[in-house]
């Protein structure tokens, strides 16, 4: 070991020197890497790749999206959707005035 430390036997460090800091970098980066790797894990595979989530799962998405994935999911059932779904397209009427809405 004591030769490869040394450059031409003058008592130099020589090239080697810069090796050691090669091997700790790579070991730091591939820490990293890993870490990001395993914290990607747990977001599911479309956050892996820097997808963002759909709006109705991280609940900023539109009342519609939110009450069709309640449906889906079962936590209403068919006529409670389908009522509140009818008070949506209503007060969505009237804001935007729409065919019945706004003109007298």
């Amino acid at each position: 070991m004591q030769t490869l430390a040394q450059w031409h036997n003058d008592g130099g460090p020589g090239p080697w020197i810069l090796f050691f800091p090669l091997i700790w970098a790579a070991v730091i980066a591939g820490g990293v890497f890993l870490l990001r790797t395993v914290r990607r894990g747990h977001r599911g595979a479309r956050a892996a790749w820097g997808a963002q989530p759909h709006p109705a799962q991280d609940g900023t998405g539109s009342p519609l999206d939110l009450l069709d994935r309640r449906f889906a999911q079962g936590e209403i059932d068919e006529d409670e959707y389908w009522r509140r779904v009818s008070v949506l397209h209503e007060s969505t009427r009237e804001r935007h005035g729409g065919p019945t809405g706004g003109k007298r």
